[in-house]
């Protein structure tokens, strides 16, 4: 079996396809959707750095310049929303947002919201527990990012049960070759969403508090302020990196751990912070949630004896570069105490993913309130199934009992 991402038993397993393409090459033409492939840990993360390469092209060509058509002017509200996010940004835009971003979204903004997230996790797997089990993902897995999100914007609890559909619906078009339903679920979205979120940055500007969007709203530098829009889009961003990627985690990685019982165990033995964070990257590594991460090249680039000029689209592939033995001992193995594991789940360079240590922190709460003292093991009830979608890879659900 090939690299397909349309096909389910890919999607499934794609790594033995993975190690095919490693041999095949450090980069390789794939004609479906007319990219270059990119499959070793080496060359993706030196990508990932190299500002020859960029997540836009419009900061220096227009479409026209580049060879590229421009979207139809009916998605236009989806890319005005993305493209103001700091995941789509190049410089000098770039470090402008971001520094304006990180003066809101401190570490200490994170730090504050752990009791939070703890408090959050537990009642989750308490209700799961009463319940003698269910669906992890649909009791714990989405609920917990979705409520952290929202406590950190200070969306009011009345309001937060739009957001994940939203989300699900704006994340659609990351997908390879979307569909026009799709499309049109991500433009309807990205206005109700858009429209929302000005109401609730109109609210907190006569009446700031001490959640995320006051933040931005008052954070400022010698070169201005935020934009309306770009608030706007950094809370939208916030809410689907950091929700796709800690919920598919959650379920990918226990099933991870189910496959694995030995691993499992010796989790459940020996679980203070450290083994549980050690633990986290591994299941991170090991089925990495985000499988694809594209880039467009802008200046002409060599990539082993390819010569990849500007113009051309590069697909880096997480998933391989993660289980690239030239990088990691026994790659395909599960090693819940494995020490030496730069993996590039949240990315590298200056895209590297701002929600990092949120999103560490909400695993290590979901992950440690299911193996907490008090909680009986888990057990799968039957073997899940893979939702349609490579890209962002993640399980249908996954069905639990005590």
């Amino acid at each position: 079996m090939g690299f397909d991402p349309w096909d389910a038993a890919f999607v499934a397993d794609p790594y033995p396809a993975y190690r095919e393409l490693r041999e095949q090459g450090r980069a390789v033409w794939w004609g479906a959707t007319g990219q270059w492939l990119v499959p070793h840990y080496a060359d993706v993360s030196a990508l990932l750095r190299d500002r020859r390469l960029g997540r836009t092209y419009l900061h220096r060509f227009s479409h026209e310049e580049f060879g590229r058509e421009a979207p139809p002017p009916e998605h236009e509200p989806f890319h005005v929303l993305n493209g103001n996010g700091l995941l789509d940004l190049e410089d000098p835009a770039h470090a402008r947002v971001r520094r304006l971003v990180a003066k809101a979204f401190t570490p200490r903004t994170v730090e504050r919201l752990v009791p939070a997230v703890q408090r959050l996790a537990h009642g989750l797997v308490e209700r799961l527990l009463a319940d003698g089990g269910g669906d992890l993902l649909a009791t714990v897995a989405e609920p917990l990012p979705v409520a952290v999100i929202a406590e950190l914007l200070g969306v009011p609890e009345a309001d937060r049960g739009l957001l994940r559909p939203w989300s699900a619906d704006i994340c659609g078009m990351f997908e390879l070759r979307p569909d026009e339903e799709t499309a049109r679920r991500a433009v309807r979205a990205s206005v109700e969403f858009s429209a929302y979120l000005r109401g609730l940055i109109a609210e907190r500007r006569t009446r700031p508090g001490e959640d995320l969007i006051s933040g931005l709203i008052a954070a400022h530098d010698e070169e201005g302020r935020l934009s309306e829009q770009e608030m706007i889009s950094t809370c939208v961003l916030l809410l689907n990196a950091g929700h796709e990627a800690t919920v598919n985690t959650t379920v990918n990685g226990w099933w991870a751990l189910f496959r694995n019982p030995a691993e499992l165990a010796a989790l459940r033995e020996n679980r203070d912070p450290e083994k549980l964070s050690t633990a986290v990257d591994e299941l991170m590594r090991y089925d990495t949630p985000l499988q694809m991460f594209e880039r467009w090249v802008l200046d002409d680039i060599r990539i082993g004896d390819t010569e990849i000029p500007r113009g051309a689209e590069v697909a880096l592939l997480f998933g391989s570069a993660n289980r690239d033995p030239a990088r990691f001992d026994e790659p395909d193995a599960l090693d819940l105490v494995r020490a030496d594991n730069p993996h590039l789940s949240f990315g590298a360079g200056i895209h590297y993913c701002l929600g990092a240590p949120l999103a560490r922190r909400e695993l290590e709460a979901s992950f440690g309130a299911l193996l907490a003292d008090g909680v009986p093991p888990l057990r799968l009830v039957e073997e899940p199934r893979w939702r349609d979608g490579y890209v962002i890879r993640g399980l249908e659900q996954l069905l639990v009992e005590f």
